[in-house]
């Protein structure tokens, strides 16, 4: 069975965003500065709801509104 690219692309944003989640989590908990990782993780949120809007729209995907962790 062959992958849909933008089923890739989605499982793939989500999997980067719980990433950079948890990397956030723990440098907060290390006193650390994570603005950086805020604003990637922000710009991956916006990525992957374009992404889903477009599929959505175009009649592809039927996948649900990303997690905000």
């Amino acid at each position: 069975m062959e992958e849909d690219p933008d089923t890739y692309r989605i499982l793939k944003l989500r999997a980067e965003i719980l990433e950079l989640g948890s990397a956030i989590r723990q440098l907060q908990r290390e006193g650390l500065d994570d603005a950086a990782a805020q604003l990637l993780i922000t710009r991956k949120r916006a990525q992957l709801d374009h992404l889903v809007k477009m599929n959505s729209a175009n009649g592809g995907l039927n996948i649900t509104a990303t997690q905000r962790g």
